[in-house]
C-alpha cells in the first residue's frame, strides 16, 4: 500500500513538473532583430486608418510610428518612410497629420526616429556612408517595407543619400527637402539614378535648400516643386500644400 502510494506521489509530481516546463517554454522562435516592443495601437471610430507605434529590437534599436489603412499592413498601394531633421523626430510627422494623410490616400506611413533622436536609443557607430546605409537597409527589411518612397528633409540626408547612390534599386521613389550632403557626390553619380524624384524646397531657404538643388537637379527623373514663402523646414510652413504635392507625386509611381 505504501509502496502504492509513493508511485502515486512520484507521477503526480512528475507530470506537473511537465506542465511547469512546458508552460514556460516560448510559444515560437523570433528573430531578435525583427521582434517589435512596446507596441502600442490606437483606432479612431470615425476614421479609415490605424495608427501604431512600436520599437525595432536588435543592434539598432528604432522607434517608430505607422498609419494604415483600416484594412491593415499589406493592403496599402505601397509605403512610404518618412526621416527627419535635426531638430525633429517621427512625432513631427504625426503632428503635421502627414502620416494620417498618407494612409487615408491608402499609403502605408511610417517614420521612424534616428539613432539618439526621439525614442530610438544611440546604438552603434555609424561614422560612415556604407554604416548609415546598413542601418537603413536593416530598417527597411525589418519594417517590412521592401521598396518604399523614402521622404529625406534636412539632417537625414546623411542616410538617403548613400542609400540612393548604393541601392537605387531599392527605393520606389525619393523625396529630398533640403538634404544635407548633396556635395559629397559626382556628377556622373546623379546622372546614373533612375528613381523618380520629388524635390521640395522653401523658397526662403536660401542655405542649405538652394545649395542642395544644384547638385539635386542632375537627377534625371525629378520634379522640382517651391514652396512660396516656407523656409528650410517648408512642410512646416506649408504642410497643406506640402501633402497634397506629395500625394499628387505618389498617386503617379
Amino acid at each position: 500500500m505504501g509502496l502504492g502510494r509513493h508511485k502515486l506521489t512520484l507521477l503526480v509530481l512528475i507530470l506537473s513538473v511537465s506542465v511547469l516546463l512546458y508552460l514556460l517554454l516560448p510559444s515560437g522562435q523570433s528573430d531578435p532583430a525583427t521582434e517589435r516592443e512596446s507596441e502600442s495601437l490606437s483606432s479612431d471610430p470615425q476614421s479609415n486608418i490605424t495608427v501604431r507605434s512600436a520599437t525595432l529590437s536588435g543592434d539598432w534599436p528604432t522607434f517608430y510610428r505607422e498609419a494604415v489603412p483600416r484594412n491593415g499592413v499589406g493592403s496599402e498601394r505601397f509605403a512610404v518612410l518618412l526621416l527627419h531633421g535635426r531638430s525633429f523626430t517621427s512625432k513631427t510627422w504625426q503632428d503635421l497629420a502627414t502620416l494620417s494623410s498618407l494612409a487615408e490616400h491608402g499609403y502605408r506611413a511610417v517614420a521612424i526616429d534616428l539613432p539618439g533622436y526621439g525614442e530610438s536609443l544611440r546604438a552603434q557607430p555609424m561614422s560612415s556612408d556604407k554604416g548609415r546605409t546598413d542601418y537603413l537597409l536593416h530598417v527597411m527589411e525589418n519594417l517590412g517595407t521592401r521598396q518604399p518612397v523614402l521622404v529625406c528633409p534636412s539632417m537625414s540626408g546623411l542616410f538617403c543619400l548613400p542609400l540612393l547612390m548604393q541601392h537605387p534599386d531599392r527605393l520606389r521613389g525619393f523625396v529630398p527637402i533640403a538634404p544635407v550632403g548633396t556635395k559629397s557626390f559626382k556628377q556622373e553619380q546623379y546622372q546614373q539614378i533612375q528613381v523618380p524624384t520629388l524635390i521640395v524646397y522653401g523658397t526662403l531657404d536660401t542655405n542649405l535648400g538652394s545649395q542642395s538643388l544644384e547638385s539635386l537637379r542632375l537627377l534625371p527623373l525629378h520634379r522640382l516643386v517651391p514652396l512660396e514663402g516656407a523656409g528650410h523646414a517648408c512642410y512646416l510652413d506649408r504642410p497643406e500644400e506640402f501633402h497634397a504635392t506629395l500625394i499628387q507625386y505618389l498617386s503617379n509611381l
